[in-house]
């Protein structure tokens, strides 16, 4: 692709996207918020909820990929949460979608199937974790997380462009998130139940957007994580305490990850480098 935008350009995995973008010599707009300093080949400032910024950012645009949002349901009210993760991915899309753009992206979040943000803990019905697990979401974020994924759907139908959304797990580089939240769930595994104890560097989690670039069309939602969890237990065991009434479907040696990471390697030819 000669050119990708990327919205929320300056956030965690953001930042992550436009490296390896740099690196790979595809040119970049950032879309983000007024203010914010930032360096790519173009930068518009602006709303992802705003029709004229976005229109803006799409001139000459091949692909998008699209991290702007409200990231975890105290970040706002609820009403602010729901409404401009919702509005933001309708709006990014469908202005691709009018842009011509044949392959955006989607950051959608493991905290779509309710576990992670829920008032009280809660077990999925069975793993490895699919995106056909019911969800339990019961928070505005994870609700906005589920919708995003229906538009995403809705929009590769209405445009005919390929679209994917990525859950991802907790996110984040070594030294600056990783291996301390590693060290807390060690002491305490509850820490780590919500996520089934899954992760994901940061590093992986853009190299996972831009490879969901190439996929030739449709809609597809996939979970992206490291194969192993950042939990020094054996999984079964973390499961068979923490989530004693969750259906396990597959042997799980070791510390295998509870989540079904088969169709992104299928998909996307992902599997994690940036491991623990």
């Amino acid at each position: 692709m000669n050119r990708v935008l990327v919205t929320g350009a300056a956030g965690r995995i953001g930042h992550a996207v436009v490296d390896l973008l740099r690196v790979r010599r595809t040119a970049v707009t950032a879309l983000v918020l007024p203010g914010t300093a930032f360096q790519a080949d173009r930068v518009v400032e602006g709303s992802v909820c705003d029709v004229a910024a976005v229109r803006a950012a799409m001139a000459e645009v091949d692909g998008v990929i699209h991290l702007a949002a409200r990231p975890a349901p105290h970040r706002g009210t609820p009403y602010e949460v729901f409404g401009e993760n919702t509005l933001g991915t309708f709006t990014v899309l469908e202005e691709a979608g009018r842009a011509g753009v044949r392959n955006a992206v989607v950051a959608s979040s493991l905290a779509a199937n309710g576990l992670p943000f829920a008032a009280e803990p809660l077990s999925p019905a069975y793993v490895p974790l699919d995106v056909r697990v019911p969800s339990q979401a019961e928070d505005p974020y994870a609700l906005s997380k589920l919708a995003d994924e229906q538009t995403a759907a809705m929009m590769s139908r209405r445009h005919g462009m390929a679209v994917v959304a990525l859950r991802y797990p907790f996110v984040g580089g070594f030294t600056e998130r990783l291996n301390d939240h590693a060290e807390k769930v060690a002491v305490d595994p509850a820490l780590g139940a919500r996520d089934l104890w899954s992760y994901l560097e940061t590093r992986d989690a853009a190299r996972a957007a831009v490879l969901a670039l190439q996929v030739p069309g449709g809609s597809h939602t996939l979970h992206v994580a490291a194969p192993h969890t950042l939990a020094p237990y054996p999984t079964k065991d973390l499961l068979r305490r923490y989530h004693p009434t969750t259906e396990i479907r597959a042997e799980l040696p070791g510390r295998t990850t509870p989540l079904d990471l088969r169709p992104a390697q299928d998909l996307l030819a992902f599997t994690a480098e940036h491991v623990l």
